[in-house]
C-alpha cells in the first residue's frame, strides 16, 4: 500500500473509531509543539514527508525495533527508516519500551488509561496492558518521584503538582504515537514506562503475551553530548552490541533507553531474531552542532530467514551505506537509461549538469550498474571506491555496462525495451581480518556483505545480491576465487585477503 493509501486509510479510521467508541481515561500529550508539530495538519505532513524519504527494504517478518525519540528536526529522518518498513504489514498491538527520563521509581509501568493522545487523535490501549500490568515487575501504579522537566511550563499539558506520574512527562513513547498512526491505523498499544528493572525478568512476562500479531518497539536515542567522531565510535560498539544480540556488552553502552534494549534482545535471542542496521546518524548531521551530539540509529529484529540487501551494519570508519530517498532513485535509474539509450543510438551521452541532481547524488560513491534481460545477466561494471560523483558515476558504469563488458556483446537499440537496470551504491569498503578460512566465513554475512577477495595480485568481487545464487559461504569464496582466476580452492591458501562492503541497491 502507497503511504498515501495509508493515510486515507487511516483519516477514514479515525472517525469510524471516535464515532463508534467513547473514551474515558487518556494521557493527554505532552510534547505537542515541542517535539513534533502541534496541529493536525502540519503533524501529518511531516510524518508523511519523513516516510516518503526513506526507502522500502526487503525484510522478512519483523518482530522488534529500536527507535529514536528526540525532535523530529532532529531524529525523525532516522525514526522514519524504522516505520517506513511497517507499511504494508498487518500488526494488531505494538509493545513500546521506554525508560523514564522524569522520574524515580522500581519497576515498569503501564498506565491505567484507555488511551494515549496526539494531534492525530486517540491511540487506544490493548486488553493486553491490563494483562501485564497484573504480573510483576510491572504495575498500574508504582510509587514514583518525579521531577518535572524544564520546558513543562511551554508544554500544552497543565497538570496539577503531584499529579504527575513516571508517564505524564515523557516524550519517548509520544513521540513514537504519530508514525504508528500513520502506518498501523489500526494499531493498539501497551505503553510500557521502565524505572529501575531486571531486563531478564521483563523479557519473561512479556514473551507470554507475544504473538506473530505484536511488534516490540523499545524507544532509545543512543550516546550524548560528545563530539561527533568519538559519538561516532561509541554508537557504533552499541550498535554492535544489539547486533550481536548482546544484553552483557549492551549494559555498558551510553543509551538513554539501555534496558528497553536489553530486554528486547533477551527477547530476540530466545526467539532467534537477527538485527538489521536500517540507519545511523547523529544530531550532526541533520539539525545540530557537531561538537555535541546526540546519537540515533534505527534498527529492525527479523525472522531469521532470507538474505535481504541492506544498508548494512555500522562500519567500523568512515560512513555508512547512503540511503537514497525515492526521487533520487528515480533520477539516477532515468539517468542510466537515458545514456544506455543515447549511445544505442549512436549519439553521444545526454549532457548533463551537476545543479540538476539533488546533493545527495553530488558526493562521490563507489556504485555498479547491473543490466539484466528476461532475467538474465547482461552486463555489470563499476567501482569499488569513490571516484567521481555519484551521478557521473552511474552514467560512467552504465555505458560500461552496456557496451563494455567483455563477456557480453553490445546492447542494441531493440534490446532496450526488455532490460532491467539496477544501481548498487556502495559503502568504503572494509578490510576484514581473519586467522583461518573458517574464521573468514564466519565472519560473513549473507547478503549483506558484499566481498572483495584477493589472492596474490588476482582480484574479484561479488555484491551482496550475488549470495542467493549459493547455499554456503564455501561455495561462495569457491566461486569467487574462480571469478579471479584462480583456482577454486584459492582463497583457502596463503596471501590472501578480504574486504566487505555494504550496498543499497534499486532497480527499474
Amino acid at each position: 500500500m502507497s503511504l498515501a493509501g495509508v493515510a486515507t486509510v487511516w483519516m477514514g479510521f479515525v472517525a469510524l473509531f471516535a464515532r463508534a467508541a467513547p473514551l474515558g481515561k487518556v494521557r493527554e500529550a505532552a510534547v505537542a509543539g515541542l517535539f513534533y508539530p502541534a496541529e493536525r495538519e502540519a503533524l501529518t505532513g511531516e510524518v508523511r514527508r519523513l516516510l516518503a524519504a526513506a526507502p522500502a527494504l526487503p525484510l522478512p517478518p519483523i518482530r522488534a525495533l529500536v527507535v529514536p525519540h528526540a525532535g523530529y528536526v532532529f531524529s525523525g529522518p532516522t525514526a522514519a527508516f524504522a516505520y517506513r518498513q511497517l507499511v504494508g504489514r498487518d500488526y494488531r498491538r505494538v509493545i513500546l519500551l521506554a525508560c523514564s527520563h522524569y522520574a524515580i521509581f522500581e519497576g515498569a509501568m503501564i498506565p491505567a488509561v484507555d488511551a494515549f493522545t496526539t494531534p492525530l487523535g486517540p491511540v487506544r490501549l490493548a486488553s493486553q496492558a491490563a494483562e501485564l500490568a497484573k504480573r510483576p515487575p510491572f504495575s498500574a501504579n508504582p510509587p514514583a518521584r518525579v521531577q518535572r522537566p524544564a520546558w513543562s511550563w511551554q508544554s500544552p499539558l497543565k497538570v496539577p503538582p503531584g499529579e504527575d506520574d513516571p508517564h505524564t512527562w515523557d516524550h519517548t513513547i509520544e513521540v513514537q504515537l504519530p508514525f504508528l498512526q500513520t502506518v498501523l491505523p489500526r494499531v493498539q498499544i501497551v505503553p510500557v514506562m521502565y524505572g529501575q528493572i531486571d531486563p531478564a525478568a521483563a523479557a519473561r512476562e512479556i514473551i507470554r503475551i507475544l504473538d506473530d500479531a505484536t511488534l516490540i518497539v523499545a524507544s532509545s536515542d543512543l550516546s550524548h553530548y560528545h563530539p561527533y567522531a568519538a559519538a561516532r565510535a561509541l554508537d557504533q560498539r552499541c550498535v554492535q552490541a544489539m547486533l550481536g544480540l548482546d544484553p552483557s556488552a549492551m549494559s555498558t553502552q551510553e543509551a538513554c533507553g539501555q534496558l528497553a534494549i536489553m530486554t528486547l534482545l533477551e527477547i530476540a535471542r530466545q526467539r532467534g531474531w537477527r538485527g538489521h542496521l536500517l540507519d545511523y546518524r547523529n544530531s550532526g548531521d541533520t539539525a545540530g552542532d557537531k561538537n555535541r551530539v546526540v546519537g540515533y540509529a534505527s534498527v529492525a529484529f527479523a525472522d531469521a530467514k532470507g538474505r535481504p540487501t541492506l544498508p548494512g551494519p555500522f562500519p567500523p570508519t568512515g560512513e555508512r551505506a547512503p540511503a537514497y530517498a525515492p526521487e533520487a532513485r528515480r533520477q539516477l535509474l532515468a539517468l542510466a537509461r537515458a545514456t544506455i539509450a543515447s549511445v544505442a543510438a549512436g549519439k553521444p551521452t545526454p549532457a548533463r549538469r551537476e545543479e540538476e541532481f539533488l546533493p545527495s547524488l553530488r558526493a562521490k560513491k563507489g556504485c555498479f550498474v547491473t543490466l539484466t534481460r528476461k532475467g538474465d545477466l547482461r552486463g555489470c561494471i563499476g567501482h569499488l571506491v569513490p571516484q567521481e560523483a555519484l551521478w557521473k558515476a552511474v552514467m560512467d558504469n552504465a555505458q560500461s555496462a552496456a557496451f563494455r563488458d567483455s563477456r557480453f556483446s553490445p546492447v542494441t537499440k531493440d534490446e532496450l525495451k526488455d532490460l532491467t537496470i539496477e544501481i548498487s551504491v556502495l559503502s568504503e569498503p572494509q578490510a576484514l581480518a581473519f586467522a583461518s578460512p573458517d574464521a573468514l566465513m564466519e565472519k560473513l554475512r549473507p547478503g549483506v556483505d558484499g566481498v572483495i577477495l584477493r589472492i596474490g595480485d588476482r582480484m574479484a568481487t561479488y555484491l551482496p545480491q550475488v549470495w542467493e545464487h549459493f547455499s554456503t559461504a564455501d561455495a561462495f569464496l569457491s566461486s569467487l576465487a574462480q571469478k579471479s582466476g584462480c583456482a577454486g580452492d584459492a582463497w583457502r591458501g596463503a596471501g590472501v585477503e578480504a574486504q566487505i562492503y555494504q550496498v543499497e541497491s534499486f532497480h527499474e
